[in-house]
């Protein structure tokens, strides 16, 4: 039998054809962890999926990959589905990924604990980002489906709590691709106007994929964008979402979140009373203490007679102008005293007192005084002062 020569691109082009043919793997679940996984500007994926003692390499085309609802990450378990055939231009065979699921756990799982740890990073869940309820909110935009129970139960519980405020209804879709961006326009639109004092967005309970629009990116940041406060009322009291985390308030159910949304009328109505009972039993003691002072003021003597009034204040400046004068005489008694003891001192000691007892003071011409015969020479010119005049002297 002649031996058959292919050329490259057709030995690999036959192969190709062996192993698209072959039913087993044409549709294999495969199981590994991912590695050097990395998405190309095209939007195909490319990875390698290994185990302890050996790697296959995979793809998985962009019409596959926007179907993921998670994040494929390196180090993942996961369990991929495709079909095994060969690249002809490089002759290497490798698996063509159509679905990736996480080895264990679902992908929606994954991709909500992904999207929340993404968020938490952000801030997104911080306390500081909290707006606080209006306590008396006029206006109240419910963005739900018009269709579901919960949209009845939040109509019922803000009629019999609280019928002050305006209801206004939103209709979205609540589950599917189409709810999303219909509740994130719904919140935007709300926002626009601005009339709406707090924001109820919610379904009721389900599964995890009926829930899955309030664990949507999009949902999660309008949210956090809005002005106006939300409070997020999905599921039942142990479902939580994405939406629960970013929003302002979250409430347990539907019903939990009209609650929260306004207060009971029952309530302000006997806070009101106890605030009457209160107001009124200060007025009535404020009025009985200004009565029982007015009594007081009105029993003086000085309203029941003014004239004995006046007299009495007559007879205390009598007093304290008699006082004041018998103060003033005994400070000028003492003050002359001591100015005549002074006076007399000083009297006692003028040289003047001395002169009239017959002495007499000399002075040299510079008016030294002088006090005895070495202050003197011969020929000095001197003046001698006596009582009443002055005689002028030569030393001799």
């Amino acid at each position: 039998m002649a031996e058959k020569i292919f050329t490259i691109t057709q030995l690999n082009n036959y192969i190709k054809r062996i192993l698209d043919a072959d039913d087993v793997i044409s549709g294999v679940y495969v199981k590994g962890e991912l590695s050097n996984y990395k998405v190309y500007p095209s939007g195909h994926h490319y990875f390698t999926m290994k185990d302890t003692e050996g790697s296959l390499k995979c793809v998985m085309f962009k019409g596959s990959a926007i179907k993921l609802r998670f994040k494929p990450e390196n180090g993942m378990s996961v369990v991929a589905f495709g079909k095994v055939s060969v690249y002809p231009r490089d002759g290497l065979y490798q698996l063509y990924v159509s679905e990736i699921t996480p080895d264990g756990i679902g992908d929606l799982y994954v991709a909500f604990e992904q999207l929340k740890e993404k968020l938490y990073k952000e801030g997104l869940f911080d306390e500081i980002h909290k707006k606080p309820l209006p306590r008396f909110p006029r206006k109240i935009a419910v963005i739900t489906s018009p269709a579901g129970a919960a949209v009845q139960d939040i109509i019922r519980v803000l009629g019999s709590r609280w019928k002050m405020s305006e209801v206004v209804i939103m209709p979205v879709r609540v589950q599917g691709i189409e709810a999303p961006p219909e509740i994130v326009s719904a919140i935007e639109q709300a926002n626009k106007i601005g009339e709406a004092d707090v924001i109820i967005t919610g379904r009721g309970g389900g599964s995890i994929e009926d829930l899955w629009a309030f664990n949507d990116e999009t949902v999660a940041r309008a949210i956090f964008k809005s002005k106006i406060p939300v409070i997020s009322a999905v599921g039942h009291e142990p479902d939580v979402t994405i939406a629960d985390f970013v929003a302002d308030v979250r409430a347990a159910t539907p019903s939990n979140a009209a609650e929260l949304a306004v207060p009971d009328a029952a309530d302000v109505y006997g806070w009101l009373k106890a605030a009457d009972i209160r107001l009124n039993q200060t007025i009535h003691h404020k009025l009985r203490s200004q009565r029982q002072r007015l009594d007081s003021i009105a029993g003086r003597r000085v309203l029941q007679s003014p004239e004995a009034y006046i007299d009495n204040k007559r007879v205390q400046i009598d007093r304290s102008t008699e006082r004041l004068l018998s103060a003033a005489r005994f400070k000028i008694s003492n003050q002359r005293q001591r100015f005549t003891a002074a006076a007399a001192a000083i009297d006692a000691m003028s040289p003047l007192k001395v002169l009239g007892r017959g002495y007499a003071i000399a002075h040299r011409a510079d008016g030294l005084v002088v006090k005895n015969a070495h202050d003197v020479s011969k020929g000095d010119l001197l003046k001698v002062r006596l009582q009443k005049d002055e005689i002028n002297c030569i030393v001799e």
